[in-house]
């Protein structure tokens, strides 16, 4: 699909897999939704921009490749995205860090704000948008649409899973914002959670089921 990444790696494969077992532990899938987040982000920023800076080393002065411009912005969809944006910002400490509170109606599955908090300067970054599920995208474009009301220029998307209807749905409402992800399920449930999948991501990761 145009516009989406799926990361093959094996090691995010096999973690997407151990995260799907319904036996899971809230403290293991936790840990292995934050490692995925890590896996990932090494894919959404392989292409950042470098500049060269001078360091010495024990034995000579040389110049070494540094990220250029400002640093990025993480901007979790919370809750299930805190989890996920956490193995992001072990890999990229000094990132600065939007949030964005949404949750799905019940019965309209309509997105509805809670919460937001972003830097002032966001539209001098690139902002990656971290939300593990992609179903019905409702609060994926949510997010988008309220970053870009914010100025982000340059935005990017990184979710765990999602379903085509989810994907179809985003591409159509941010053709500019690409998608990276682990996965590429078969569909939604009536319910609008994708399947095979894995749940509840929130739920399973605070063990509030």
């Amino acid at each position: 699909m145009q516009g989406v990444n799926v990361v093959e790696h094996p090691l995010v494969q096999h973690k997407l897999t151990l995260l799907r077992d319904k036996t899971r532990s809230t403290k293991s899938f936790r840990e292995l939704l934050s490692e995925i987040g890590a896996l990932l982000c090494y894919e959404v920023t392989r292409d950042l921009p470098l500049t060269k800076v001078q360091v010495e080393t024990p034995l000579a002065t040389m110049m070494a490749p540094s990220l250029a411009g400002k640093k990025l912005v993480l901007a979790p969809v919370l809750r299930s995205g805190l989890v996920f944006a956490e193995g992001m910002l072990a890999l990229i400490p000094a990132a600065r860090v939007a949030h964005i509170g949404l949750y799905r109606e019940p019965e309209t599955f309509a997105a509805v704000e809670y919460f937001f908090k972003a830097p002032a300067d966001i539209a001098d970054r690139l902002v990656i948008v971290v939300d593990p599920m992609l179903a019905t995208a409702n609060t994926a474009v949510a997010a988008v649409d309220r970053l870009k009301e914010r100025g982000a220029k340059d935005i990017r998307l990184v979710c765990l899973l999602c379903a085509p209807q989810g994907i179809d749905y985003f591409r159509s409402s941010h053709p500019d914002v690409a998608i990276w992800t682990a996965a590429i399920d078969d569909e939604l449930n009536d319910h609008a959670y994708i399947v095979p999948g894995l749940g509840d991501a929130g739920d399973r990761a605070y063990g509030t089921k």
